[in-house]
């Protein structure tokens, strides 16, 4: 059982349809790339105020990694609640971007990740009001705006009318502004200069055939509850993997998840490239 880490290790005398459970069950994968940004924003968590806050957008194709990401943050720094806390303190709140541009729903956005009551039919300067207040009262020091994309969504007018409501929120709270999106959200910040100089742009690029990518097959090859060894990382069985998730971690995810199912329920216990081709999987290039 050399191919499993200790933790997988424990799975492996269980039944299939445990294993077939720990096997679909979310797991992290702490690569490079991802701990790089995940010191980042533990960077900006101590940034000091100053009247410019540093500001950062995610980039990555969708199903490469940032939601799990940027959750992954957000749970190391979640709200502890405990009875000699005096008031609630929340240094990392993340939010998803209205569907539109539009204001008001961006502070009920921010109301509702909050847990706060509002009232829907309130002026929007109002609501901005609530938000700052209980922004300030709880010290949070970073708002993630997941899905930031969604400005392109609105006219012209609306998009510089939003990202001016971001700029000021961030000047007024002196709090850091994490965007994360496709790379469309590029060009939605971009619409503004000012605020495009403040946003730093990192990259998830989609994963290609090197050192890394093998790396990243060797450590979802110990997390597989599986029997048998299964050199995901040999050069035939990469390329194979590579070419159907179109280097989407999250294809990859999906796919090795199938694989070992499907080597689980036929008593293979490993994932070859046959087995790979037997997969109920439509890859991301066929789906249109």
């Amino acid at each position: 059982m050399n191919h499993l880490s200790e933790i997988t290790q424990r799975f492996v005398s269980l039944s299939d349809e445990e294993r077939i459970t720990e096997i679909n069950s979310d797991k992290w994968i702490g690569y490079p790339k991802a701990k790089a940004i995940l010191e980042k924003l533990e960077g900006l968590l101590t940034f000091p105020k100053i009247l410019r806050m540093p500001n950062l957008l995610l980039i990555a194709p969708g199903g490469n990694g940032k939601t799990i990401l940027l959750n992954r943050f957000c749970e190391a720094h979640k709200q502890i609640v405990t009875p000699e806390t005096e008031r609630g303190n929340i240094p990392v709140l993340n939010i998803q971007a209205p569907t539109k541009p539009d204001e008001h729903a961006f502070y009920i956005s921010i109301l509702r990740a909050l847990n706060a009551p509002f009232i829907v039919s309130h002026k929007t300067t109002q609501l901005y009001n609530q938000v700052s207040a209980i922004l300030r009262n709880v010290g949070v020091k970073i708002l993630i705006i997941d899905e930031v994309h969604n400005i392109l969504h609105g006219n012209y007018l609306t998009q510089r009318l939003f990202l001016n409501v971001i700029k000021y929120m961030a000047n007024d709270l002196q709090i850091v502004i994490v965007g994360a999106g496709v790379k469309d959200a590029l060009s939605a910040i971009n619409t503004d200069e000012q605020l495009a100089s403040r946003f730093r742009p990192v990259m998830l690029p989609k994963w290609k055939m090197d050192e890394e990518y093998l790396r990243l097959l060797n450590s979802f090859e110990a997390l597989l509850p599986l029997k048998q060894p299964s050199a995901l990382s040999a050069r035939e069985t990469a390329t194979k993997i590579l070419s159907m998730s179109d280097g989407i971690i999250g294809e990859i995810s999906a796919i090795l998840k199938l694989a070992a199912t499907y080597a689980i329920k036929t008593k293979k216990e490993n994932i070859d490239v046959q087995v790979l081709g037997k997969i109920d999987y439509v890859p991301p290039v066929n789906r249109h």
